[in-house]
């Protein structure tokens, strides 16, 4: 069974999302080892100017390293707004792909609401953007919860994609 890492800068807040995320990590859990790993975000400055921001990334950026760090033989997923765009098809084949490629893990990474520092985008395997749209980083979590359950439908051969 692959073993799928996701690690996120922030806590769901609102009760709806933390309700749809265990509805995933339920319905996932037939089909990999799934661990969400939430690091602290960051407080962010009364004052945002492009300095400041730089900080918040930063230091974000290196709590995520260092769980990266620690995650053996991790094909890297980081998600941002510049990366590739997948389907629901391709991204079936891709994670089914990657297990065969000699990855033991598949690591997402979602990072704080002021974006990922460049030192995570490098760790990255593939940039993988959801939209070209900018959605709340939180609702990112959801939307990639359902994405991961749909490929492994979709690999499985079950009825979910349309």
């Amino acid at each position: 069974m692959i073993n799928i890492k996701i690690i996120c800068v922030g806590d769901l807040k609102e009760k709806y999302l933390r309700e749809y995320e265990a509805e995933y990590v339920k319905r996932l859990s037939k089909y990999c080892k799934l661990e969400i790993i939430c690091l602290k975000d960051e407080k962010l400055p009364t004052t945002l100017n492009e300095s400041n921001i730089n900080i918040v990334k930063e230091k974000e950026g290196q709590a995520i390293l260092q769980k990266l760090n620690n995650i053996n033989n991790s094909f890297n997923f980081v998600l941002d707004e510049h990366g590739k765009e997948f389907t629901s098809v391709e991204l079936s084949e891709k994670l089914a792909k990657i297990p065969t490629e000699g990855n033991s893990t598949i690591t997402f990474v979602i990072g704080g609401s002021l974006g990922l520092s460049e030192n995570v985008k490098k760790s990255a395997n593939v940039l993988l953007s959801f939209s070209k749209f900018t959605f709340p980083h939180q609702m990112i979590r959801i939307f990639l919860l359902e994405q991961i359950f749909r490929a492994f439908k979709i690999n499985s051969g079950e009825t979910y994609h349309h």
